[in-house]
């Protein structure tokens, strides 16, 4: 186990939380059960410790330029206080990290990375600065990130009177859009973001103040259902939303339209960012895509567990699963997998060979679960 903890980690040890070693930090996995705290997010709300996650300042004269050159997006073009979801390229075209990029000034920007790609998104972002007016900052030991998630989110954030001058009102806040206040007189940064598919916030704050805050969201939270909830809830409900995870759907080998995510790539944008030429040449012939499959019954497949076209003994694998779980909110079996672009339509009938049984399933649109607005 990781010896890197959360700065809130003594609150997760008296809420009785198991941990897990996650991105080189010991994180809680469950305080309760893995359900619960699932239901709970889809149904009332839940508060995630994510202080794991980078934290990397951008500022100086060049910065939407260099953004623009080190990142696949146009940073450029996003407004004071928007987010837009980006990804770090090598040269070759392959997935760094993906991330979350807020402008917090007209040539100031944040960059939040995932917590086990630390190194190499600053490594990346900082190589990629020399020849631009910029700063590149690493904040990440500076910063704790508390994220509100379910439909009664806004409601405990409303509730949190700590919670003062914020320059939009959390009900004018739009989706991907932030807005900086105070908490106790502390500077707090505020994003409508998360990776649950459902509404919430994710909330950042001096790393000495990031107990208290938690303290005052749980006490607001009381009367909405608010529940603490670990990774394991947290990785069920980003499935369900179809959202790709680091390491299982997105990695080195993967270029993004592999992914799904070739919107994400903006071609249009004047001159040259790191990784376009691949990009423009793109992946292999043979290339295997990123679907969505379900299955009836119980049985789900897991990440590595192989798929098929055929029960036949001596057909050959079509793909393999990335991440994959009974789903909590449906009921049924759901999966992501890279499959051959010969199975990947959706209706396709594949295969699933969980533990040598090959489990009838289907291919279907991402994502699996899309809240009511």
């Amino acid at each position: 186990m990781s010896d890197r903890l959360s700065p809130l980690h003594d609150l997760h040890v008296t809420a009785g939380a198991g941990f897990t070693d996650f991105g080189g930090w010991q994180m809680p996995v469950r305080y309760s059960s893995d359900l619960a705290e699932h239901h709970a997010v889809r149904t009332t709300a839940g508060i995630f410790d994510i202080s794991h996650m980078a934290e990397i300042l951008v500022e100086g004269t060049d910065a939407a330029a260099y953004l623009d050159y080190a990142l696949a997006g146009k940073l450029s073009v996003i407004a004071l206080g928007q987010a837009k979801y980006s990804l770090l390229l090598t040269e070759s075209g392959g997935i760094i990290d993906d991330l979350v990029v807020y402008r917090l000034g007209e040539q100031k920007f944040l960059v939040v990375a995932n917590a086990g790609n630390r190194a190499a998104a600053v490594a990346a972002l900082t190589e990629r600065a020399a020849d631009f007016d910029v700063r590149v900052e690493d904040q990440s030991d500076d910063i704790a990130l508390i994220a509100v998630q379910g439909p009664n989110a806004r409601a405990i954030l409303e509730a949190t009177t700590a919670i003062t001058e914020l320059g939009t009102p959390l009900a004018d806040l739009k989706y991907y859009w932030s807005s900086e206040g105070y908490f106790e007189g502390v500077p707090l940064f505020v994003g409508r973001t998360g990776y649950t598919g459902e509404d919430g916030f994710e909330l950042y704050i001096k790393t000495d103040a990031a107990a208290r805050l938690w303290v005052a969201l749980t006490q607001a939270g009381a009367d909405h259902g608010l529940v603490p909830a670990g990774l394991a809830s947290r990785d069920t409900l980003r499935l369900e939303a179809g959202m790709p995870l680091y390491g299982h759907e997105l990695g080195l080998d993967t270029f993004p339209v592999q992914a799904g995510l070739g919107r994400v790539v903006a071609l249009a944008k004047e001159g040259d960012f790191v990784g376009r030429a691949a990009i423009e040449a793109g992946p292999a012939a043979d290339a295997r895509v990123l679907v969505g499959i379900v299955a009836e019954g119980k049985r789900a497949g897991r990440a590595d567990y192989e798929v098929y076209a055929s029960t036949e003994s001596d057909a050959a694998a079509v793909g393999v699963i990335t991440s994959g779980a009974l789903s909590p909110t449906l009921g049924h079996p759901i999966a992501m997998a890279y499959v051959d672009a010969a199975v990947s339509e959706v209706g396709t009938e594949l295969f699933i060979d969980v533990r040598g049984t090959r489990i009838p399933a289907s291919v279907v649109a991402l994502p699996f679960y899309k809240r009511q607005k």
